[in-house]
């Protein structure tokens, strides 16, 4: 398959992992995390430094990349399970009828299960479904055991074996143990194994899209235990704790190991953190062996690769774990793209800050593969940003009169119904403004001067009119919207927030 002055299509490749923080990568300057692989990546692509996704958990968030949009168009504005997924255009569909042959490896997180939502095909391993693992519930479609490929290929391996053989639940930020199988069992290398058998089994004659997804570091924090030892006697940096956080525990939610809150005891959240960690290094490794054998294939330069989260985990930030929260453990995510046969002039090492979000891949990777965008994307593809004055000079980069950025959103909105916690949230990158809309409560972070969100500016005089400005910002956004948040003029606090707009119900 072709583009039009003859240039054969790229294949594109999309990795995406599940919960990972923004921080995570030593070319960030993590002090402990070693990601070799990935820096790599990075630094002979673009990374970008600001990236976030506008609802943090994963159904909506996957919601943004299968359709370019943002949560008030794709109607997913929380966690919602069971609400059937109906897109007309979404980021394989369109690569398919474009001439792709289209593969998802591991996560999709949708409904029904088995929904292909645009793909030739699906390997599918979701992690934990509660509602296809409760045997009660007569509203799943398909019984967990007759939709996940992993655990069907892992008893053909291990027979009786589970997902919860461990004794570790899949939402359990605050605890940990090693793997308990052989390494090639874990479900991290099942993907990749699964990916590479897609390279044997792909069409020749087309271009390929390969989102390959990985559960893990989401919980269960279950790494091999040759990744955990690289981590368990690392001197660990501590979380960060903000002077407006809970800094007392009376109801000791922390010893809940599904918490979201809590002062959790000290060597459980080391271990957590040490295996935390140690997934990522694990992913890195496995994501090594995958690159490897594309370059075995022979399509190494002829490849795009994105590398995405659909949102992170806060990790004992401010006492809170896991996501759902606006704050940038949650909701920041690592982004690098990268184009080993340098088709789009991409600068390369490039770092760059200004915002984006997911609802940006679908239209990335299809400029890049030359398939027409369409109109019910919101996103914008980064493309512009990544290969933008890139014949240029750094002193005449300096001194042009169209920076890269021109045009580019000013802000991002984002939000979570998310019961007493649901909020609103605006970023420039730079600051941050939150709304709680079920008890009024705000908060700002300048960024620049607080990036680890320790203080809370919402009362200092300096700021005033920053506040302001993102106050009637919010209103502006939330206009209209069908839970009554505001008129335009004013925020109505209290109105019930909710996981799944109606239009998605009808």
């Amino acid at each position: 398959m072709t583009q039009a002055g003859g240039a054969k299509r790229p294949n594109i490749l999309f990795i995406t992992v599940d919960q990972m923080r923004y921080d995570c990568l030593s070319i960030a300057g993590h002090p402990v995390v070693e990601t070799p692989n990935l820096d790599e990546l990075a630094r002979t692509g673009v990374r970008f430094d600001r990236a976030y996704t506008a609802t943090p958990s994963c159904i909506p968030a996957r919601a943004a990349i299968f359709t370019g949009q943002s949560p008030a168009h794709h109607g997913r504005t929380g966690y919602e399970d069971c609400v059937p997924w109906r897109y007309e255009e979404t980021m394989p569909g369109e690569l398919a009828k474009a001439g792709y042959h289209t593969q998802c490896v591991g996560k999709m997180h949708v409904y029904p299960a088995r929904n292909l939502l645009g793909f030739h095909n699906v390997v599918l391993h979701d992690g934990y479904l509660h509602h296809n693992r409760m045997r009660h519930n007569v509203s799943a479609k398909d019984h967990f055991d007759q939709v996940d490929d992993y655990l069907v290929w892992l008893r053909q391996q291990v027979p009786t074996a589970d997902l919860v053989d461990l004794g570790l639940d899949c939402n359990a930020s605050t605890v940990a143990r090693p793997w308990e199988l052989p390494e090639r069992l874990h479900p991290t290398n099942w993907v990749v194994s699964e990916s590479i058998d897609f390279l044997r089994r792909r069409d020749p004659g087309k271009p390929f899209f390969l989102w390959m997804s990985f559960v893990r570091p989401h919980p269960p924090f279950d790494p091999p235990q040759a990744f955990l030892d690289l981590y368990k006697d690392a001197d660990l940096p501590e979380p960060p704790v903000g002077d407006w956080a809970m800094q007392e525990d009376p109801d000791q939610f922390g010893l809940n190991p599904v918490t979201d809150k809590g002062l959790v005891p000290k060597r459980r959240l080391k271990q957590a953190m040490a295996a935390y960690y140690a997934l990522i290094t694990h992913l890195d490794h496995q994501i090594g062996r995958f690159i490897q054998v594309l370059n075995e294939y022979g399509e190494w330069n002829n490849t795009i690769i994105i590398f995405t989260s659909d949102h992170g985990e806060m990790l004992g930030d401010h006492h809170m774990f896991r996501k759902a929260v606006p704050y940038e453990g949650s909701a920041r995510v690592p982004f690098i793209l990268n184009d080993p046969g340098n088709r789009l002039g991409l600068r390369r090492g490039a770092v760059l800050d200004e915002v984006i979000e997911l609802r940006d891949i679908m239209p990335t990777v299809l400029e890049s593969a030359g398939v027409r965008i369409p109109d019910a994307v919101d996103g914008q593809s980064i493309l512009g940003l990544a290969r933008k004055d890139a014949a240029l000079s750094e002193e005449q980069q300096e001194s042009s009169l169209e920076p890269a950025s021109q045009g580019w959103r000013p802000y991002l909105h984002g939000e979570h119904a998310y019961g007493s916690l649901s909020n609103h949230w605006l970023t420039n990158g730079k600051e941050k403004y939150i709304w709680f809309s079920q008890t009024g409560k705000e908060q700002y972070f300048n960024l620049e001067k607080d990036p680890l969100e320790l203080r809370n500016a919402v009362n200092d005089a300096e700021y005033a009119d920053r506040i302001v400005h993102w106050r009637s910002e919010l209103m502006k956004e939330l206009e209209g919207r069908e839970e009554g948040y505001s008129d335009g003029t004013q925020l109505f606090v209290g109105k019930q927030p909710r996981s799944t707009l109606s239009f998605l119900k009808s």
